[in-house]
């Protein structure tokens, strides 16, 4: 992530801003005590006063999620670090807002694929201990959908790394969410290509401990999304020699709507900081192009049968057949295990609505302008 926010100059006809309750989970509560402090000082304690009661809670969750922690490590903890975390892991790969979240959910659906949980990746100090519990007696905390969409959510739904990443104390921009008016957090770990070894090091091992984890409770092949890791692949395919990359793309008109209104409402839940926010929108004409770009660069160097691209567009009009052919070009292994889940899941989202959005003449000539070269790579159509 590289917003640091302003208010959406697209209409939006689909849900209204999504105001929190007090009842509802915060996306940085799985923090433990030490990344989360950190944040505060890093971003000197910047909260705004009605946000005061959320930073509150929150430090308590940390505390409890650090004690939780601890027994996790005496329980578990041998045993985590005993597990092999094999070396062809699938990332999906693609822009917010591209469709990463539905083929997510479509490759979870194969009983042979490991996929982090919701759940996993809001308490990944804990989860092996406590989710039983949670489960059973906190389902409030869970609201029902997205805050920026109709997607349902729910402790069992795959959920990105990245969560779970931040919680454990990896440093990520995706912090910027946290505080939108401060500079962009931690800009050397969006490829992570400039940092020390030391930072370095401790980036992979926070990596490595949170899949053990993961495949300590189910064994299975990994398969992580998160957009924050397009701009990784170069790290990614050292650190794992076998992996695979999926990559989505959508008509990049609705990707610049979608995305607007995903950073503002996201940062409406779950900032620490009231708006005014400033320059979402140029960063999100410049973040799509960098990744874009450092996403190319980083593909020219893996064999074609490392990675595949298809269309959004494509997925939602037939996701049994898209998905028969993503097994067969990256060589996944027997499609029929996963063809009734996704059947299933066709159906039961066939009447699923999109959000809407009206472009004005200027916004549509600025992305046409900017993004014209991916664009009519992906085969869509340029607007005037």
């Amino acid at each position: 992530m590289t917003a640091a926010a302003a208010q959406p100059a697209a209409k939006n006809t689909g849900p209204p801003k999504h105001k929190r309750s007090w009842s509802e989970g915060h996306l940085f509560s799985g923090m433990s005590l030490r990344p989360w402090v950190g944040l505060l000082l890093r971003n000197r304690l910047a909260i705004s006063p009605g946000r005061a009661p959320a930073a509150a809670v929150n430090t308590g969750m940390a505390a409890l999620n650090s004690a939780l922690g601890l027994v996790q490590r005496a329980v578990h903890g041998r045993g985590i670090s005993q597990t092999e975390v094999p070396d062809d892991p699938v990332f999906i790969l693609g822009h917010w807002r591209s469709g990463t979240t539905l083929a997510h959910e479509l490759l979870a659906l194969d009983p042979r694929n490991r996929c982090p949980t919701t759940y996993e990746c809001l308490s990944p100090h804990h989860f092996l201990i406590s989710e039983a519990g949670v489960r059973r007696w906190l389902r409030f905390l869970m609201p029902r959908k997205r805050p920026w969409d109709n997607m349902k959510l729910g402790f069992d739904h795959p959920q990105e790394d990245e969560t779970a990443l931040c919680a454990l104390g990896a440093r990520s921009p995706f912090l910027t969410v946290a505080f939108p008016n401060r500079p962009l957090q931690d800009p050397g770990h969006v490829d992570l290509l400039s940092l020390s070894p030391a930072e370095f090091d401790r980036w992979q091992r926070i990596l490595k401990r949170f899949y053990q984890s993961i495949l300590y409770r189910r064994p299975g092949r990994l398969v992580l999304k998160s957009p924050q890791h397009t701009f990784r692949v170069k790290t990614l395919a050292r650190l794992f020699p076998r992996a695979q990359f999926i990559h989505i793309v959508r008509n990049p008109y609705v990707v610049y709507s979608s995305t607007m209104h995903f950073w503002n409402t996201t940062f409406e839940a779950y900032a620490f900081q009231s708006p005014p926010y400033k320059n979402v929108e140029e960063n999100v004409f410049e973040t799509f192009a960098r990744m874009e770009d450092s996403l190319e660069s980083a593909l020219q160097e893996l064999s074609e049968n490392r990675y595949t691209r298809l269309r959004y567009e494509d997925l939602v009009a037939d996701p049994v057949q898209q998905m028969a052919e993503i097994y067969e070009r990256l060589h996944l292994g027997d499609f029929e295990p996963a063809r009734a889940g996704i059947e299933h899941y066709a159906n039961r989202t066939r009447k699923y609505q999109t959000n809407q959005y009206d472009l004005t003449p200027e916004q549509t000539g600025e992305i046409s302008r900017r993004w014209k070269p991916y664009i009519e790579k992906y085969g869509y159509a340029v607007r005037t």
